[in-house]
């Protein structure tokens, strides 16, 4: 069942998608920020694995990655990189590592374990997770309390986002799923996506998804990927920020509720405005 594999106080979230090319990574990283400069410690973990690019976004060289952490020889207090000073954290994996991109359920297992105090010391955990359908995708993803599943309006991201949800259900029995739109022309035009894989999801699948809401185009996104510097950092009052901000508000929310069962928590608000810096 989803959620029992990660037992410690981070409300814990993987963003996963169908296909490439949907702008996950950069939502994730920007979600992070968003939920740290609400006064949440966060670990942002890089789950792309063999292809991971979340360092690239951050202009960072790490030293280490999770591949070191499967020797014992390796804490993981060596392994985290500070994004921003307070608790905003990033653990990075590797890029070009064959063995890394599926992992078999004892060195999962085994990841985790090395991982769980650590992590019990943040209220969020974000997993940026692999585009599509690959075992270990699906594994991480189904450890996970919530799934955002990132599509765009595009027909072939909403047929793998439906794909992405299908197998999840049908092969862990999960059924909890927040859908965020990205690259929206609009709000409207957002909330018309959603709508048309939330009734495949009905008929199919008997499956009632939920709507995380949607981040318009905007141009500010790719200059903020040039210079390497969180969205949110740099152009907080952009239409796409302002957007990102409000699905963590939601995320925050989502936690509030869970907060009987993982327990603690700042218990501080999301900032809903444009002045996050």
């Amino acid at each position: 069942m989803s959620g029992t594999n990660i037992p410690n106080k981070a409300a814990s979230f993987a963003v996963v998608s169908g296909k490439g090319g949907v702008g996950k990574t950069n939502l994730a990283l920007n979600l992070g920020y968003a939920l740290h400069r609400g006064g949440h410690r966060v670990l942002l973990m890089d789950c792309d694995l063999g292809l991971a690019n979340l360092d690239v976004l951050l202009g960072l060289t790490p030293d280490k990655n999770l591949q070191d952490l499967l020797s014992p020889d390796t804490r993981p207090d060596d392994v985290v990189v500070p994004i921003e000073p307070g608790g905003f954290d990033f653990l990075p994996s590797a890029s070009g590592v064959p063995e890394l991109i599926d992992l078999d359920e004892d060195v999962q297992a085994l990841l985790f374990e090395r991982l769980n105090a650590l992590i019990g010391g943040y209220d969020f955990l974000l997993l940026d997770l692999g585009a599509g359908i690959s075992r270990t995708v699906l594994r991480f993803a189904a450890m996970t309390r919530e799934r955002l599943v990132v599509i765009t309006p595009e027909p072939t991201s909403l047929t793998d986002g439906y794909a992405m949800i299908k197998v999840m259900l049908t092969s862990h029995g999960v059924r909890d799923f927040q859908v965020v739109v990205n690259m929206a022309a609009s709000a409207e035009e957002g909330k018309r996506s959603f709508e048309r894989l939330h009734a495949a999801c009905a008929r199919f699948l008997d499956l009632d998804i939920k709507y995380a809401g949607c981040v318009r185009s905007d141009p500010a996104v790719p200059r903020a990927v040039i210079r390497q510097t969180p969205l949110l950092k740099l152009a907080p009052g952009s239409d796409a920020g302002r957007d990102i901000l409000q699905i963590a508000v939601r995320m925050k929310r989502m936690r509030d509720a869970q907060l009987p069962e993982i327990g603690g928590g700042s218990g501080l608000d999301v900032p809903s405005g444009p002045n996050v810096q």
